[in-house]
């Protein structure tokens, strides 16, 4: 169970555990192996409860070693999202995936080792984006992907 309590442009978010939740945190903390950034969250949950310890930001950020930020996010996140929200850091969801396996790659470096098109005295990054397109190794491709993996070779194109 929790609280938000709003005060004069200060928010102070509540937490109040139950004691399924209070003996999951004594659990994490004391049984087993946890990052370490895991273990001070639940120290800041523990130490910040209304119902037990009820210790302040201050206290709980020089007891832990963790920033008064800190502290405060780990209490928003348990009173808006709940235990493990408060406990675990978010998946990125801005991952960039590579857009070239292995196998593309290595047809992408045996066209720009191979013989340039006709007119042509070398390939450029452009013809050979646009070869790959059409030997339908990939969908699309940008000139800089075709850049960064050539570069990442040892290859030459000369």
């Amino acid at each position: 169970m929790a609280k938000k309590i709003k005060a004069a442009r200060i928010v102070k978010f509540v937490v109040r555990l139950s004691e399924e939740e209070r003996q999951q945190l004594h659990n994490l903390v004391y049984k087993g192996k946890r990052a370490k950034s895991v273990v001070n969250r639940a120290w800041v949950l523990l130490k910040a409860d209304a119902d037990g310890p009820n210790w302040g930001d201050p206290e709980i950020a020089e007891a832990f070693a963790v920033g008064l930020s800190t502290v405060h996010r780990v209490r928003q996140a348990f009173v808006e999202e709940g235990l493990e929200a408060a406990l675990y850091r978010k998946k990125a969801t801005n991952r960039q995936y590579r857009k070239l396996d292995g196998a593309q790659e290595a047809r992408l470096i045996a066209v720009a080792c191979g013989k340039p098109p006709a007119g042509r005295s070398r390939w450029t990054l452009r013809l050979l984006a646009d070869e790959l397109v059409e030997l339908e190794i990939v969908d699309s491709i940008s000139v800089e992907c075709v850049r960064r993996t050539l570069k990442k070779t040892n290859s030459s194109r000369t």
